[in-house]
């Protein structure tokens, strides 16, 4: 224990900030009378699978050359953990998440740091005011530092995915996507970026953003393909720097200081280069490549002091980047010079070998400092205090990771600035979404707009003509934000989502209507008086990781109702000019050659009228605004070229790399080739009909109901405030849990003595004869306790209550273990039940009494398994 007399001394010698730290932390453990054992001892580390692994020697650059260690904060970082106990450590690394976290817990706990996912915001209010979210902080921080449980006044930091603005806020500045900024090939505007997203995030009390995204994407069939800004490693590398600069601030100058944020470098590393660009998938590439083009934006972020790095779902080789000690603690940490923390990804620990999600070894031995559990936090803690007491993993590793992030935080000031409302930047409130934001956003779109068509010169467009505005993009605030704007997926929302926003059509009608023209808006197009011209707006609709991979690069296969929209106005001589709401360059010969002119407006965000502001030209004729993006990735020439990245072999895009064209081009672009090529969409289903996989699918939902209630409907992809029977739930309540990703299970509470239901159910009804060919039912299911007296499943049923199979699951399933998650296969092909004409529900749990479980992965199969049933799987044939 370190003698107070040693510590005033120290104090001495400190700046002021750190002085302040110091005295915050020596109260971190007051009450305490023995400090923690840091004897490491001989015993071995878990193998992990990368132990194996022989990466080729290839040099890494140092490059954290402008942020130098304080040997006198590390001499009180020394102190802190000589006072600290055990279980005070693993707390400060461990992550929880809002929908499960409790202000008791936190209390109880003292966890480091906690986070909201892209579908959480604070007391489940999806539109919570900035000031509600800096309550909720208020709430956090106060939990944290109250000493009386964990004995720890170490306060606590909310971490957030402030992807393109503080886009998980309601009524936030929401600028451009990554892919958009990229085009628009101006390193300065990323950096003021950077500067406002800090102010919003900093006035709703949150001190840590979860980004840049510095992916730099070579299958455009990923689905996060919007989250990077560009193929071209020269393009992320020249925008991660002065991202992080504008989050965090310079070094030298106003590092940490003020509105600056810790800004997180993800995801580390070879995200964007996986295999199909399936999310989550095996990079295949060797070191050299690894680091030229997949590390690439992580040199200058490190070089500009990025406090924190977000660890990578991907595999390298096959092996998880999570669990990958050569990348994380040799290559990232040792050669680059990183010397911030290492975070998970959203229960990204699960896939290493070795671990699951309430324990992971592997993952902090491989060099991860802080762990996102979000919901499994509890167990996960104990799990890893009793890992450090029984040798699998060091005490050092956990001193050493307790060390980078309580450095991290000292840097910010966090101690000295108190909690989130009393801080000076918290004050300013009118930052968020503040004019000057919105002009910035505007300006971010002006300069991220692509023309690659302006034949016959139709622009600019005259602000006095007749103007049909039309699409079903035109509208649609959710379209043009995309996937993580107020919620995840995007899929949920409505303009009433976006109170600060304006459309695409608004900002036109602005315009037109200001000049004197006149403006219809007419989404299939049906106008009432012919217009002059038509601007028809479309793209692909929202979208996010995982849900947003796709297999196909034609826009709109097999369903091309955009493209006969466009042709239905052209057919009837109105010059039609398109506006392309896209994540990715997808094919799109065939709308490209039914235009006039083709915009790719990307995912602009809440700034609309920026697209009106470059399309129309001002009163007097002249252009106000002309054309600067450039494509930053390459346009797809035919509907294979998945792969298709300058300098590649080979290299044949239809727009290549760097091409955009201005009002000066004069350039008549001939007919494209329509050709679709004869391959098909890889990942054939194989007999799978997905009912809820991942997420529920669009013709069904969930369905709670009682005696009381006749059933009270719910679809949306994730669910972080339960939902319920009643407005109290108190029968039956349903949430979001995580099986493998992102809150893709459903968490079933019954709390009462009569029966209540949940249904999965088809929105509208289906013929029977759609279930002929199937055989089974197969989901995952977990129980939360034993299995209880009474649960029964009924499969495909009618509206009259026949089903194809009804039966109790107590009996079989009885022998299996809480807390385990288990695939269950039931036999449907037992009797016929001919009398059925429509299937309603898909299928039906009803239960009383006090338990829970949570089911996921729902699907119906055309075969049975014919193998002995596994460990984690039970079949339950006809005789059961």
């Amino acid at each position: 224990m370190i003698s107070t007399k040693s510590t005033k001394t120290l104090i001495k010698t400190l700046h002021k900030k750190q002085k302040v730290a110091l005295l915050g932390l020596a109260l971190v453990t007051a009450a305490q009378a023995t400090a923690a054992d840091t004897q490491v001892g001989n015993k071995a580390e878990v193998k992990t699978a990368q132990a194996a692994a022989l990466p080729q020697t290839v040099q890494w650059p140092y490059v954290n050359t402008g942020l130098k260690r304080d040997p006198e904060l590390e001499k009180v970082l020394d102190q802190i953990l000589a006072r600290m106990t055990l279980g005070q450590k693993v707390a400060q690394m461990i992550q929880p998440e809002i929908g499960y976290l409790s202000v008791a817990q936190m209390r109880k706990y003292g966890f480091g740091s906690y986070l909201n996912g892209g579908n959480t915001a604070p007391y489940g209010q999806k539109q919570a005011t900035a000031e509600v979210w800096l309550k909720y902080a208020d709430e956090m921080y106060e939990a944290s530092v109250d000493a009386k449980e964990d004995g720890s006044r170490i306060p606590t930091i909310w971490g957030t995915d402030a992807m393109h603005g503080h886009s998980n806020v309601y009524g936030a500045t929401l600028f451009p996507h990554n892919i958009g900024l990229g085009a628009a090939h101006d390193p300065e505007l990323i950096h003021r970026i950077g500067v406002a997203t800090a102010k919003e995030v900093a006035v709703t009390g949150i001190e840590w953003s979860f980004a840049p995204t510095v992916a730099v994407v070579r299958d455009d069939r990923w689905g996060r393909t919007y989250e990077s800004y560009s193929e071209d490693p020269a393009i992320v590398k020249a925008y991660a720097g002065q991202m992080v600069s504008g989050l965090q601030g310079t070094l030298d100058k106003d590092f940490l200081q003020g509105f600056g944020r810790i800004a997180t470098a993800k995801h580390f590393v070879g995200d964007g280069g996986t295999e199909k660009g399936i999310d989550r998938g095996d990079t295949l590439i060797d070191e050299q490549g690894l680091r030229d083009i997949h590390a690439a934006g992580y040199m200058t972020a490190v070089q500009a002091g990025v406090q924190s790095v977000m660890a990578s779902f991907n595999s390298w080789n096959g092996v998880r980047l999570h669990g990958h000690k050569y990348l994380l603690t040799d290559v990232l940490k040792n050669q680059m010079g990183f010397d911030g923390f290492v975070v998970t990804d959203w229960n990204g620990h699960k896939f290493v070998e070795g671990c699951d999600l309430e324990q992971c070894a592997g993952a902090i031995n491989a060099g991860v400092d802080v762990l996102m559990v979000p919901e499994h936090f509890e167990a996960f803690y104990h799990n890893t205090v009793r890992q450090v007491e029984q040798g699998i993993i060091p005490q050092a590793r956990i001193d050493d990771a307790v060390r980078r992030f309580l450095r991290a935080k000292i840097r910010w000031g966090l101690l000295e600035r108190g909690k989130p409302s009393s801080r000076v930047e918290s004050a300013q409130m009118a930052v968020f979404n503040s004019q000057e934001h919105k002009e910035l956003g505007r300006e971010a779109v002006r300069k991220s707009l692509v023309l690659l068509k302006n034949n016959g010169k139709v622009l600019p467009l005259s602000a006095k003509s007749r103007v049909l505005v039309a699409g079903d993009g035109a509208d649609n605030i959710a379209k043009q934000a995309g996937g993580w704007s107020v919620s995840w997926q995007g899929t949920d929302n409505t303009n009433a989502d976006f109170p600060n926003a304006t459309s695409v059509y608004q900002g036109i009608a602005q315009q037109v209507k200001a000049a004197g023209g006149q403006v219809e808006l007419a989404v299939d197009g049906n106008y009432s008086q012919k217009p002059d011209v038509a601007l028809v707006v479309i793209g692909e609709n929202p979208y996010a990781e995982w849900f947003g991979d796709i297999q196909q690069l034609e826009y709109q296969h097999g369903d091309k109702r955009d493209l006969a929209l466009i042709k239905k106005l052209k057919q009837q001589g109105i010059p039609v000019v398109t506006v392309f709401l896209t994540g990715r360059p997808l094919w799109t010969n065939k709308e490209l050659n039914a235009s006039d002119a083709f915009v790719v407006a990307w995912l602009p965000g809440s700034e609309g009228q920026g697209v009106a502001d470059v399309l129309f030209a001002d009163t007097e004729g002249k252009t106000r605004y002309d054309f600067q993006g450039k494509l930053s990735f390459s346009w797809p020439k035919y509907d294979h070229q998945f792969v298709l990245n300058k300098g590649d072999a080979n290299y044949d895009p239809l727009f290549a790399y760097g091409y955009g064209l201005t009002y000066a081009d004069h350039k008549e672009l001939a007919q494209f080739s329509e050709q679709v090529s004869a391959t098909t969409a890889s990942g054939s289903d194989h007999g799978i009909q997905p009912l809820f996989l991942r997420n529920l699918t669009a013709d069904m939902a969930w369905v709670l109901s009682d005696a009381s209630a006749a059933g009270s409907e719910n679809t949306a992809s994730l669910i972080t405030t339960p939902f319920g029977v009643s407005a109290d739930g108190k029968s039956l309540a349903m949430q979001s849990v995580n099986l493998s990703y992102q809150e893709d299970g459903r968490q079933l509470r019954w709390n009462a003595e009569s029966t209540a239901s949940a249904s999965l159910r088809y929105i509208k009804p289906v013929a029977a004869s759609k279930h002929n060919t199937a055989k089974a039912l197969r989901f995952s299911i977990r129980f939360d306790q034993q299995v209880p007296k009474e649960l029964n499943l009924a499969v495909l049923c009618d509206q009259q209550g026949a089903c194809q199979r009804q039966l109790s699951l107590t009996e079989p399933l009885a022998h299996l273990k809480p807390g385990v998650w288990h695939t269950v296969e039931l036999a449907l092909d037992c009797a016929a039940v001919s009398s059925m004409k429509q299937i309603s529900d898909a299928l039906v749990f009803s239960s009383s009494g006090q338990h829970s479980l949570a089911v996921a992965d729902i699907v119906l199969s055309t075969q049975k398994s014919t193998e002995a049933a596994a460990k984690d799987f039970v079949l339950i044939g006809c005789a059961n």
